[in-house]
């Protein structure tokens, strides 16, 4: 992937998303200037920027350079769930992850 292949990328998780740049910065922790300068004057950013602006998204570095357009294999109700997901705070998010486990793990001792 290219310099301008990195800025496109970003721009096409944050429509994905439904996000700006703003909410991106915010995101990732990073000034929105910052951010803002990176993807308007085509300035790639850092390995340690690109990291942060991947755990705002909340993917991988890996997943950022991957090719496969992963979200296209997920059912609408998987996609659903990520669109909940990314529009929680980071506190919300551990209330739902906890949840979900103590559903699937009341799911598995029923099962047994």
């Amino acid at each position: 992937m290219d310099d301008m292949g990195i800025v496109a990328r970003i721009d096409t998780l944050c429509k994905a998303r439904g996000w700006t740049y703003y909410r991106l910065a915010k995101a990732s922790g990073i000034p929105y200037s910052t951010l803002n300068t990176m993807l308007h004057k085509s300035n790639v950013p850092s390995v340690p920027s690109l990291a942060k602006i991947c755990d705002g998204f909340g993917i991988t570095l890996s997943q950022f350079f991957s090719d496969a357009d992963e979200i296209a294999l997920l059912t609408p109700e998987q996609k659903r769930c990520l669109q909940l997901w990314d529009r929680l705070s980071e506190r919300n998010r551990e209330l739902a992850e906890a949840y979900m486990n103590g559903l699937a793990d009341g799911q598995d001792e029923g099962e047994k």
